[in-house]
């Protein structure tokens, strides 16, 4: 599986169509929000979701930017993951989880 990192998003998509992506949009300088996961029903199961948010971590650590989390999945999953924490906002489990519906 390919995926792309463009603007703050990550992606995998075959033939012009979305299967998985990962946003996080800047919200200040050097921090994002990790705000949206999501993938197709045809790969869910997969570690897919897994796989593009700790993608997400791998970017944010080389651009040098943190991050606050309020997609639910990503929150779980750097609940599982402590020892990628180090690109996440102090107090980040404060935040309120509210992921996007749609795409």
């Amino acid at each position: 599986m390919t995926f792309t990192t463009e603007n703050n998003r990550i992606f995998c998509a075959e033939n012009g169509r979305t299967l998985a992506e990962v946003t996080f949009p800047e919200t200040a300088p050097g921090v994002v929000v990790i705000d949206h996961t999501w993938v197709d029903p045809s790969l869910r199961g997969q570690g897919v979701a897994g796989q593009l948010v700790k993608r997400a971590a791998g970017t944010l650590r080389s651009t040098g930017r943190k991050a606050r989390v309020t997609c639910s999945y990503a929150r779980d999953w750097f609940a599982r993951h402590p020892e990628e924490a180090d690109v996440l906002v102090d107090g980040w489990e404060n935040d309120h989880a509210a992921c996007r519906l749609g795409r």
